[in-house]
């Protein structure tokens, strides 16, 4: 089993000291600074863009993981990687263009990658596996943090994995949506490489623990 790495999403930090929470994350143990940029269009809410990524990459050494749940990401995701962001990832089904999207985060040399509402299948990421670098599957319907993770996930996890192995290519499987220290082996044990998680490290009594119980898990 290769290592895991946890990506804290910085939504579910205190808004009002945002840049306390980045530093923390790598002294908790964290790998990637999760930012979920929602445009309150393609998701029913809305949280922050370019400014806020922007600002929290002064704080962070650790790499900043953008997922754009936003239309039309291919007018947005070099403005993205301009403000820091290392990964940005968005919805295909969000886009005019995919292609011309994900070439515009290589350009920048930046990673790339594409993620998927429980509702889609993972047929609309297939003809572009040669492109991306990150499978992002949802484990809860975009839009809002603190929801119950889907069961039914860990099997779509799993037959991401094996269209990974069969494409052979090196692509990173992250998942995210209702992470938390108890179910987190059966995820990595599906395939993922990459949990975000909030709710349940930004609420944890001992969120270092929590970091490195979810590491621990395989």
């Amino acid at each position: 089993m290769s290592k895991v790495l946890v990506a804290p999403s910085i939504l579910s930090a205190d808004f009002c000291k945002m840049a306390e929470a980045v530093k923390n994350i790598k002294e908790w143990g964290g790998d990637l600074i999760h930012c979920d940029i929602m445009d309150g269009v393609f998701v029913p809410n809305f949280t922050f863009g370019m400014p806020m990524v922007k600002a929290l990459a002064k704080y962070s050494e650790l790499p900043i993981d953008a997922h754009l749940m936003i239309i039309e990401p291919e007018r947005y995701v070099e403005k993205f990687c301009d403000a820091g962001a290392d990964i940005v990832t968005f919805h295909p089904d969000a886009s005019k263009n995919v292609s011309k999207a994900l070439e515009l985060i290589k350009a920048k040399g930046k990673k790339c990658g594409l993620a998927l509402n429980p509702d889609k299948p993972l047929s609309m990421i297939e003809p572009y596996l040669d492109q991306i670098d990150v499978v992002l599957i949802m484990s809860v319907y975009a839009g809002f943090g603190g929801q119950r993770f889907i069961d039914e996930s860990l099997l779509k996890i799993g037959d991401a994995k094996s269209m990974i192995e069969n494409c052979g290519r090196k692509i990173l499987i992250e998942v995210d949506g209702g992470v938390t220290t108890e179910n987190a082996y059966h995820i990595i044990h599906s395939g993922a490489d990459i949990l975000v998680a909030g709710n349940s490290i930004f609420s944890a009594e001992n969120p270092k623990l929590a970091i490195t119980k979810i590491k621990s898990s395989h």
